[in-house]
């Protein structure tokens, strides 16, 4: 199957639709996290954390559908990582939830903490999808 690749237009145009499934996704972490550090949850927590665990797991679904990823498994600031081309390298475009727009990436080997301002460059919108390719 082949992955989608995104420009940080591409990327950025996508936000509004990514961030609101982020946010459910930190609210839900966080009402597991409260659920599971109790130390004997009811009967009805329990339901509740397995009800919550199947919608988070269709949450990620439909990030992953759309192309992009979730990585913030501390549910603490939403990271979401696109696949993407700069000079021609593969790289992750990376957006924290706190952040208005995607202006940094990263490669696949060094993760966030080797994050990297996109290039100026990159982040005008290029002329025609020939321009994109031909990058």
């Amino acid at each position: 199957m082949t992955r989608k690749l995104f420009t940080p237009e591409e990327a950025n145009r996508m936000l509004p639709l990514v961030r609101r499934i982020v946010e459910d996704i930190l609210d839900i972490g966080k009402r597991m996290r409260a659920i599971a550090v109790r130390a004997d949850p009811s009967p009805g927590e329990v339901r509740d954390y397995n009800r919550l665990s199947d919608t988070l797991q269709g949450l990620f679904v439909e990030l992953e559908e759309l192309g992009c990823s979730y990585k913030d498994w501390n549910f603490a600031v939403g990271l979401v990582d696109f696949p993407a081309i700069i000079d021609g390298a593969p790289v992750l475009l990376c957006w924290r939830s706190d952040e208005p727009e995607i202006r940094y990436y990263h490669s696949h080997e060094d993760g966030y903490a080797g994050r990297m301002a996109i290039p100026d460059a990159w982040l005008t919108p290029p002329e025609s999808a020939r321009e994109v390719r031909a990058r």
